[in-house]
């Protein structure tokens, strides 16, 4: 099993598989936007930018998996933007579960720099109507943000997995 992980960095259809997981759920978030109604909140549109990241840092391995430096951008933008995303959806979730969560109030615009609007560059998909505290949707009694704690923790998990099997069987990244 450790030779396994260790050898999956070095392989293009791992980091596919990686990416291919994130615009999966970019499409769900998509679905659940336009077609089931659901509007997204500045949490959900940062956490919908981490699971983005995840998947555009995927994409740098996935040209070149046996170079070195592709692979670590890769490791370092997937795991950082796992970990902020569950930052991120635990906060959310905080907020909902808050006994009082109407009274939060999130914030009018995501917290992107200056130089960067993407909620005015591409509003259809990082635009942030929705509010915090609503629970607009669950699965097996977890809602939005519940179910995306997991995800980044499986990220995450994922992430540190397999660079530590990397670096304990092959002594390199």
């Amino acid at each position: 099993m450790l030779n396994f992980l260790a050898k999956l960095p070095a392989k293009r259809g791992a980091w596919a598989l990686l990416a291919g997981s994130c615009f999966a759920l970019l499409a769900a978030a998509l679905f659940f936007q336009y077609q089931m109604g659901l509007e997204p909140c500045v949490k959900c549109i940062e956490q919908r930018t981490a699971v983005l990241a995840i998947g555009l840092a995927a994409l740098i391995p996935l040209v070149a998996p046996q170079t070195l430096w592709a692979r670590l951008v890769g490791y370092v933008g997937w795991l950082v933007a796992a970990v902020w995303g569950w930052r991120i959806a635990t906060s959310h979730l905080d907020i909902q579960n808050a006994e009082n969560n109407w009274l939060f109030v999130c914030e009018m615009y995501p917290g992107f720099p200056s130089w960067m609007p993407l909620h005015e560059w591409f509003p259809t998909f990082f635009a942030a109507p929705g509010q915090c505290g609503e629970i607009d949707w669950q699965f097996i009694g977890i809602s939005m943000p519940g179910w995306m704690q997991i995800l980044f923790s499986a990220y995450a998990v994922a992430a540190v997995l397999i660079i530590l099997a990397r670096l304990l069987k092959l002594r390199r990244l």
